[in-house]
């Protein structure tokens, strides 16, 4: 299967889930079991699974065929190149193709002097004024690729505006590019690319990040620290004829090792094998000697072989345009496409897989709670009223006041609830002013003063280590914090059950430990710049400048998912507690109305009686289909693509 096809059937298994998410939200709102928590969870459950993004990120020293790559395995299906693919240099700018409903069909560049300004790229994403914006047709393949075209635009400037850029550095002459004959140097006129087009793989969420070549002079800091460790698969491209040279195995060593959460995230593509076809050779010698070339790469750069593919991407992309199944088979593309739907989307499907599995498990708790409160109010009214068979009014009326009395106890009782959701929110103060921007910025302020002080940074390596070190720190003492949060929570609803009668139950913790790892990430994709070979790169102020604020960048994101993540559980915890104070004021007034019918009709007591069985027969059945809902939701959430169309 295609990598096309399996990501088809992977939107749509995502869309088969968010419609039947949809219909349990419709079915929990009809019988009236829709409260705040519950509410909170599924939303939580669509954004998921309509969010979901994967993506996959094209990484090549000049002129390997990225941009072709993309053209083959992505475009085909327009009968034309549309990603700009000719012979020398194509991309100059970090590239990114995405859909956004909000947006038109358009092409979004950030101009090159943006690099003169403090902004990070992720807040320039926030202005989208300082983009020039060139709508796209998305039904004209040749006004779609003469407009994409502009990502290869390049301007000409003077050798001290390259300098202030960071396309020119005086200290290693031998990586600045050749001035023309005018003295003029040739730089990228964009920093940044953003296409936003409504192609149906991009609709169901994938990005496609196609980058300029990582070791040219003025590399962007931010996309090397931030979106390559971001994207799910690297697919780094070499040329077949040549192997791994000596720059292909820098940009390996500097940018690729570390990136991704293990081996199955990044896959190495020998690309122009249709090179070595010769008509000299027979098709067997053609075939070992890409072996041969495989066998070496993989061992040079350290991965398994299956993850080593060779193919012809110029060829594939012709086959598929001409419809040549033999051509096809030869380019060996297909290959490439089964290893990124084999791999990449097995393993987001597991993932996703996972992360439902457990959500829906939190809803189950979170329902399960409130319809058992319901039956042990039922249970509660019925003893109540059948211990009033063939007693006297005097009797009746006793048993309304001590009900009345109970309710004005419970409703005096609210100062002690109060009590205990100010000590949680304190607590939740403290916690959250230790995952706070404003802390964070203060954390990093010293790493950012060092690096963008002038000259050779002898102790930034010190000051760096450090500062993760305090990071780290932080997090610690922040999952410290909620994991005393989560005693104090469990101790006070324990204490409200037996009390009250409720069945509160805390809901889990977060794990803010686990965000350490992204840290460890990070601090390893920055750790490349802190070398002595980039001494005299993170001298140039411009640059170490650009490098602080990715790394503010990044661990903004980091931070804001924890700030995320403690926000559910305080809002899961309150809900929950909110709900039952509401069920058992509701309980207080069924209760009274169900005594004052009886005190108006002689057969009102038997009548109530019959009407609460009934209600709680009703309730045994409602249980029963949400238990099946959600167990049709969870064999969804564990079913291969195909197999959830079927269903």
């Amino acid at each position: 299967m295609s990598f096309i096809q399996a990501f088809d059937q992977h939107g749509a298994w995502r869309k088969q889930f968010a419609l039947r998410l949809k219909l349990l939200s419709e079915w929990l709102t009809d019988h009236e079991l829709m409260e705040p928590g519950i509410r909170e969870r599924l939303d939580q459950l669509h954004s998921q699974v309509k969010n979901d993004k994967i993506t996959v990120a094209f990484v090549a020293e000049f002129s390997r065929g990225k941009s072709e790559l993309i053209n083959a395995v992505f475009f085909a299906g327009y009968g034309r190149r549309i990603m700009p693919a000719s012979a020398g240099r194509t991309t100059m700018c970090p590239t990114e193709l995405a859909y956004d409903a909000d947006l038109p069909p358009c092409l979004r560049l950030l101009p090159i002097e943006t690099r003169l300004q403090p902004q990070s790229l992720l807040d320039w994403r926030n202005a989208p004024h300082k983009w020039e914006r060139v709508d796209l047709d998305v039904n004209d393949p040749k006004q779609l690729a003469k407009a994409i075209h502009k990502v290869a635009e390049v301007r000409r400037v003077s050798m001290e505006e390259a300098r202030a850029l960071g396309f020119w550095h005086d200290e290693v002459p031998e990586d600045n590019p050749l001035p023309g004959a005018d003295g003029l140097i040739e730089v990228p006129r964009w920093r940044h690319a953003l296409i936003n087009m409504a192609h149906p793989l991009l609709k169901q969420g994938l990005v496609i990040l196609d980058t300029p070549g990582l070791n040219a002079i003025g590399a962007e800091p931010e996309l090397t620290v931030s979106l390559l460790p971001q994207a799910h698969a690297v697919v780094f491209i070499l040329a077949a004829d040549a192997g791994v040279t000596k720059s292909d195995l820098s940009i390996w060593r500097q940018h690729l090792s570390a990136v991704g959460d293990g081996q199955a995230s990044r896959l190495v593509v020998l690309n122009k094998i249709d090179t070595m076809w010769d008509a000299l050779s027979s098709p067997e010698q053609v075939q070992l000697q890409i072996a041969a070339q495989r066998a070496d790469s993989a061992e040079i750069l350290g991965v398994p072989l299956p993850q080593v593919l060779a193919v012809s991407a110029q060829k594939g992309l012709l086959a598929k345009v001409n419809r040549d199944d033999d051509l096809l088979k030869a380019s060996q593309l297909l290959d490439l496409e089964r290893a990124l739907s084999d791999g990449l989307l097995g393993q987001r499907r597991r993932i996703l897989g996972a992360a439902v599995a457990a959500g829906v498990d939190s809803l189950r708790a979170e329902t399960g709670r409130m319809v058992h409160a319901r039956a042990r109010d039922l249970v509660e009214q019925i003893q109540e009223l059948e211990g009033l068979r063939g007693k006297n009014a005097g009797v009746i009326k006793q048993m309304r006041l001590r009900i009345e009395q109970e309710q004005a106890d419970f409703d005096a009782s609210g100062a002690k609830i109060q009590a205990v959701r100010s000590v949680h929110l304190r607590l939740l103060k403290d916690l959250f002013a230790l995952l706070s921007p404003s802390h964070l910025k203060a954390e990093v302020s010293s790493l950012a003063k060092q690096l963008k002080s002038p000259g050779i940074k002898l102790g930034v390596r010190r000051a760096y280590d450090q500062t993760f070190d305090r990071l780290r720190e932080d997090l610690a003492k922040a999952d410290r914090m909620a994991n005393e949060i989560q005693s104090m929570l469990e101790g006070s609803f324990k204490n409200l059950n037996a009390e009250y009668g409720f069945s509160l139950q805390a809901p889990s913790g977060p794990q803010l430990g686990s965000y350490r790892k992204d840290l460890d990430l990070i601090e390893k994709s920055h750790l490349q710049y802190l070398s002595l070979g980039n001494a005299l790169r993170l001298a140039q102020p411009e640059f170490a400048e650009r490098l602080a604020r990715a790394l503010m960048s990044r661990l903004r994101v980091v931070y804001d998912t924890a700030v995320n993540e403690v926000e559910l559980w305080n809002k899961s915890a309150a809900a929950q507690l909110d709900a039952q104070l509401r069920e058992r004021r509701r309980n207080f007034t069924r209760r009274i109305e169900a005594v004052s019918r009886i005190q108006q009709a002689a057969s009102g007591l038997d009548e109530r009686i019959r009407e609460l069985q009934s209600q709680q027969s009703a309730l045994n059945l409602l249980e029963a289909k949400f238990g099946e809902l959600t167990e049709h939701l969870l064999t969804a959430s564990e079913e291969e693509p195909a197999e959830a169309l079927a269903a």
